[in-house]
């Protein structure tokens, strides 16, 4: 088996914890490459025993890799989804931030969640992307988000007036600070926030959520993602924010802006001890009285 490792800088904290991965990895025999910027960041921080590689493209991913671990928070798994693509390899994060729905391993569990992919005791859940077309060819090769996409005013703007149609067909205009699309797995997201719905991973929707609406009768809708979205913009400033997951684009309003379901979908590890719902109950502390904390 072939495991690689992607991660983001981090504060010494975590080193630890990042010791214990490669450690546990090395004691299973397991052949590692490490994403050379990360790779880079740690090797003076770490110890590392010969052999270890690294990768530097999707490319590589999509060749050489069986598994993908990303150390951090959901952060760290969105920017990993953009090595990963649609290579069909697998993905799993280990939490070294706070909520933590994507990334959904503790670090005190290390172990054993390496233990049970070498042993291969998991479960694969598909989640299902979003795509933006647009006639700038916003993005460029990375114009998909397993989360969300996003409409934004910039910080010193007025409210914008959002167009929106469904398969051509005109649904309404929100006057709002901005407008989320979110999927199933970004339903937890942002989108949560500024009041959308949850929605299971494998509902086949997609999630229309206004970001503080000037109209209080204005309310999220959810559609099935079949569906194509289409937005036409109108503000008094001549830019806004327009994001997929972590990344941003500042456009104007002359942009048209398309929104569907990729056509790739992406293989979270889902270990045998856990499931969804047992992350949802666990994340949002259902069940749980918080008078006694």
């Amino acid at each position: 088996m072939t495991i690689g490792i992607y991660g983001r800088e981090f504060n010494n904290s975590v080193i630890p914890y990042v010791q214990q991965v490669f450690d546990c990895l090395v004691e299973y025999n397991v052949e590692v490459l490490v994403y050379k910027k990360f790779f880079d960041f740690i090797k003076d921080k770490l110890f590392f025993p010969k052999g270890f590689g690294t990768f530097d493209s999707h490319h590589e991913v999509k060749a050489q890799l069986d598994v993908m671990i990303s150390l951090g928070g959901d952060g760290t798994m969105l920017d990993t989804v953009t090595h990963v693509r649609d290579s069909g390899v697998p993905m799993i994060g280990i939490n070294f931030g706070r909520l933590g729905f994507l990334a959904s391993v503790n670090k005190e569990d290390i172990k054993s969640a390496i233990q049970s992919l070498v042993e291969k005791k998991f479960s694969l859940d598909v989640r299902r992307l979003l795509k933006l077309e647009s006639d700038s060819n916003l993005f460029g090769d990375m114009n998909f988000a397993l989360n969300d996409f996003t409409i934004h005013k910039r910080d010193n703007s007025a409210m914008m007036l959002t167009h929106c149609y469904i398969d051509g067909e005109f649904l309404n205009s929100y006057w709002a600070d901005g407008l989320i699309v979110a999927t199933p797995t970004g339903s937890t997201a942002y989108s949560l926030s500024c009041g959308g719905p949850i929605m299971l991973p494998r509902s086949g929707n997609l999630v229309i959520t206004p970001i503080s609406p000037h109209n209080l009768t204005v309310r999220p809708v959810i559609l099935p993602d079949i569906h194509e979205l289409t937005f036409e913009i109108e503000t008094r400033s001549s830019k806004y924010l327009t994001t997929l997951d972590s990344r941003t684009e500042i456009i104007d309003s002359s942009v048209r802006l398309k929104v569907k379901r990729a056509d790739f979908d992406i293989n979270l590890i889902r270990l045998d001890n856990e499931s969804y719902l047992s992350t949802l109950r666990n994340k949002l502390l259902w069940g749980i009285d918080t008078r006694n904390y």
